[in-house]
């Protein structure tokens, strides 16, 4: 049975797993880490949906660079369509476009260098490459800020980890096949596959972010590995090559504590796609297991003892354990479901001064050009936002319970005094605080961890239109 539209589950101790060790482990990691999600498949089963407060499945999550194998899986469906050749240069999918620095060794940078990450380009290496991208994306063209780098030494020499070079793949992509990477794998993976619940975000000229900001429910995470389990078929139809599949998770790069592939780490025990803050679809070939976690800063090892304990008889079912199967279900249930609500307190005086009113941002590198707060209940809260042309509207839960919101993430808020409110955003790594104070008609917004400070006005009530309605 193909879990295209629903993975079929199946009691731990049928595919060796003890629930008793299994519910153990998920209430250690419950203690020590922030995670999100743990999702255990066997044999094509789940054994394992776990999800912790406050992420809940109901939106797809951020993956991080988990994308960059999505990526790599895309590049490799396009080479087998005959739409792209791995060793052709790169610059000859830029025709017209004027590239700084091109000289030799950047005009013999292949798509084969891209995809393994030894295309020479000045980079973050083995450190990680936050400042790289970060660079990348101070620029209005991002495309070509990452085609304009300078070179540290001749492609394929070695290994270096470079998220601008995987951006350059998204617009390589798009190039060769006319479709943003997006809707080619609508159309080609996320379809096929079942997966609807997608988000993927794009650039300021509109190619897909080739590195990262991917969102996937688990469950669809979980089938991009069990697509490579299957040497690329799903459900009769080869959706990449097995030839594509063998070669992606060959250790072609000595990259560190692991080896790297095309977009895929190589461990001695099988092979992963690894976002940060301990996002990952791992595959276990000699096992037929996929594990997959989301979370907000954890890594690997931090699961493994759950794994080792949890996985009793690697061959052979165990005893059926009903007794078991019920703790467990009751932990998942607990696990799912804050257990320390705020009590709803009494709007201040701030509150109804600022409330529905329109608040004018001045100059700011956010882009925020205005905003709106809006204190219809003592429950909940809605942040309307103006920026860089576009609008969104965010709900702030103020019971202490997260809200979700369209962008994937959620949020909640209290008023920490009379004059400030204080609100959560629920993303990768522990939320981030944001600080709206209020004094007279002036508003400061400042987040210390995203080294953000806005102020600005109050203005006149916000009108029908100017921002996005409903709750």
């Amino acid at each position: 049975m193909w879990p295209t539209e629903n993975w079929p589950a199946s009691p731990p101790e049928e595919q060796g797993f003890d629930s008793v060790k299994l519910t153990e482990g998920l209430q250690a990691l419950k203690e020590k880490s922030r995670i999100d999600s743990l999702l255990i498949v066997r044999n094509g089963c789940v054994v394992l949906d776990a999800y912790f407060y406050p992420y809940d499945n109901s939106l797809p999550h951020k993956l991080a660079s988990i994308t960059k194998s999505v990526m790599t899986t895309l590049i490799g469906i396009a080479a087998d369509q005959g739409k792209i050749q791995l060793d052709q240069p790169m610059v000859t999918y830029f025709p017209g476009r004027a590239i700084a620095n091109l000289d030799a060794r950047k005009r013999q940078i292949t798509i084969r260098h891209l995809i393994g990450m030894r295309n020479g380009f000045q980079s973050g290496c083995l450190s990680g490459d936050a400042a790289t991208l970060a660079k990348m994306r101070s620029q209005p063209n991002w495309v070509q800020a990452a085609l304009d780098r300078e070179l540290a030494e001749e492609p394929g020499a070695r290994f270096c980890y470079d998220s601008p070079g995987m951006h350059l793949l998204s617009a390589i992509l798009q190039q060769a096949t006319g479709m943003s990477a997006l809707d080619f794998a609508r159309q080609n993976l996320f379809g096929p596959l079942g997966m609807r619940d997608v988000m993927w975000q794009s650039d300021p000229q509109g190619y897909t972010d080739g590195w990262g900001n991917l969102f996937l429910k688990p469950r669809d995470a979980a089938k991009i590995g069990y697509l490579w389990l299957n040497d690329g078929m799903w459900d009769g139809r080869q959706i990449i090559s097995a030839e594509w599949v063998a070669d992606s998770v060959k250790p072609w790069s000595s990259a560190g504590a692991d080896d790297y592939g095309y977009g895929w780490w190589v461990s001695k025990d099988g092979y992963y796609a690894f976002g940060r803050g301990g996002q990952y679809i791992r595959v276990y070939p000699d096992y037929k297991a996929i594990v997959v976690a989301t979370a907000g800063g954890i890594e690997y090892r931090e699961l493994e003892p759950l794994l080792a304990a949890g996985l009793v008889d690697r061959k052979e079912p165990l005893p059926a354990n009903p007794a078991g199967m019920a703790i467990l279900k009751s932990s998942l249930t607990a696990l799912a479901h804050s257990s320390t609500p705020y009590p709803v307190t009494p709007l201040p005086d701030a509150a109804e001064a600022i409330s529905g009113k329109t608040v004018v941002l001045g100059p700011n590198a956010a882009g925020v050009e205005a905003m709106c707060l809006d204190f219809n209940t003592t429950a909940e809260a809605t942040l309307s936002l103006k920026y860089r042309g576009k609008a969104e509207l965010w709900r702030i839960g103020l019971d202490g319970k997260y809200r979700p919101s369209a962008d994937g993430l959620a949020r909640r808020g209290y008023w920490a005094d009379e004059q400030t409110f204080n609100f959560e955003v629920f993303e990768i790594g522990p939320p981030i605080t944001y600080r709206v104070q209020v004094g007279g008609d002036r508003v400061e917004i400042s987040a210390p961890e995203r080294g953000l400070w806005l102020e600005g006005q109050i203005g006149r009530p916000a009108g029908q239109g100017s921002f996005p309605s409903g709750s």
